[in-house]
């Protein structure tokens, strides 16, 4: 086994393990990420690959969560050099982001301050029933081509990556191991050792679309529901329409009647859509890794060892988890300076 283990191989055990090494100076060769599921699964339980996945507004507006988004949003283009560039699975494209009510001072003067090419929309040109909205440059996410990728890049340095299904969170320790980072997400609900009962899923479903003619992001955000259209980047022009925000609903099935809601509410946001026939590649559901309370990021002792929780993003993690991993990497920093 290694010094330093991360449990959980998705965005947020990725993230973490990329920040251990460019911000903790831990050697690639002392690292192994443990997990069920890795990069090319396909589970329900493994959230990550079914992400939108892009750089929205989807996030809390609270000050911490917002200063979050920002060091990811800002720190995203040395991760796109290291994988290869775009073709890794993440660009950036144009997007329009849409409120039925206006979301307030502190999220956006925190999108104004480091946000490419932020520019508030005119009111007379606002679609109905908006109150107010924005144009950016934002990051796309081809999200199971960029795990992979990621995830080929670790283990092209060094990082060891092993299948194993963990019962205790204990069974991460080995004799050498002096630090677990638990990223596991929703399964911080069920594994023992942290069964964390106020973890939850956020279920959402989705219909991917080929559309060569649409190449940018919109978003509409209301009080009870989020309709979104992300361009998913090196994919074969495929569009991922949305979608849904239901709280506590665990199925991975689909359903005709949401996937009718989810084409009138996206072609209505979006009319150029059906400028070509609309071509239907698959529908999918998944399951956002929600918590009451927002995130954890914080350390126990454990038998003299150190355990560092990083979970709870909900439909954030690509957004907001890199700095949910700096965070995390610099609370285990402080706490093994302070052993010492």
């Amino acid at each position: 086994m290694s010094e330093v283990v991360v449990v959980g191989a998705g965005i947020i055990g990725l993230y973490t393990t990329y920040c251990l090494i460019n911000d903790g100076g831990i050697s690639p060769d002392k690292i192994t990420v443990l997990a069920k599921y890795m990069p090319g699964d396909q589970s329900i339980f493994y959230t990550s690959p079914w992400a939108g996945g892009n750089f929205s507004c989807i996030t809390p507006n609270d000050k911490e969560t917002l200063a979050l988004d920002k060091y990811t949003y800002t720190h995203l283009a040395e991760i796109q050099k290291k994988l290869g560039g775009p073709t890794c699975g993440l660009d950036m494209k144009h997007s329009t982001e849409l409120w039925d009510e206006y979301p307030g001072d502190e999220k956006i003067n925190s999108l104004k301050s480091y946000i490419k090419d932020f520019k508030v929309i005119a009111k007379q040109n606002l679609p109905h029933g908006v109150q107010y909205g924005i144009t950016l440059t934002t990051w796309d996410f081809n999200c199971p081509m960029f795990l992979t990728n990621f995830k080929k890049y670790f283990e092209n340095i060094g990082v060891k990556f092993v299948r194993k299904e963990l019962s205790h969170i204990s069974q991460a320790y080995q004799a050498d191991t002096k630090v677990v980072f638990n990223c596991t997400g929703i399964g911080a609900r069920s594994i023992a050792g942290v069964s964390d009962d106020k973890v939850y899923p956020t279920r959402g479903q989705v219909v991917v679309v080929r559309a060569p003619h649409i190449k940018e992001n919109r978003m509409r955000w209301g009080a009870d529901y989020a309709t979104y259209i992300i361009p998913r980047p090196y994919s074969n022009n495929e569009l991922v329409l949305g979608g849904f925000l239901q709280k506590d609903n665990w199925t991975g099935d689909t359903f005709e009647l949401e996937t009718e809601d989810i084409l009138r509410r996206t072609t209505e946001l979006f009319p150029e859509i059906l400028d070509r026939p609309l071509e239907i590649i698959r529908v999918a559901a998944g399951l956002r890794p929600s918590r009451h309370g927002g995130v954890r990021i914080e350390v126990e002792n454990v038998e003299e060892k150190l355990l560092v929780h990083n979970y709870g993003a909900s439909g954030y993690g690509y957004q907001a988890g890199l700095g949910m991993a700096q965070k995390a990497v610099s609370l285990y920093l402080k706490s093994k300076r302070a052993k010492l």
